[in-house]
């Protein structure tokens, strides 16, 4: 939870807000990140696992070297794993949903946990 309003506060700082158009609605009102690039790069995280980092054009938007949701400092058992849950992120992010939360569910369902 502390993890999820630290990450919305730091966007807000580091992204600057899109115009909202007639076109771009969520659930939530208009996707500040309608017309951003995004990227991922898989990082090292403890004991051998890995993590991700998200970027929206070109600048880092979430660091998370751990598993989601999951007790502990470590991260995921393949890099596979790693990009799975990385993409998912973005396609929330894309659709609107801010912060972006993972649910030990949805990761089953993609079979990384």
């Amino acid at each position: 939870m502390f993890l999820s309003i630290q990450l919305s506060a730091q966007i807000d700082k580091q992204l600057p807000r899109q115009r909202q158009t007639a076109n771009s609605s969520t659930l939530q009102g208009s996707n500040q990140f309608a017309n951003s690039k995004f990227t991922y790069k898989i990082i090292d995280a403890p004991n051998k696992t890995f993590g991700y980092d998200i970027y929206a054009d070109d600048r880092m938007m979430i660091h998370q070297p751990s598993i989601p949701g999951v007790p502990g400092n470590e991260g995921f058992k393949s890099k596979a794993d790693a990009v799975k849950v990385g993409q998912l992120v973005i396609g929330k992010i894309k659709k609107g949903e801010m912060p972006p939360t993972v649910t030990i569910e949805e990761m089953k369902k993609l079979k990384v946990v």
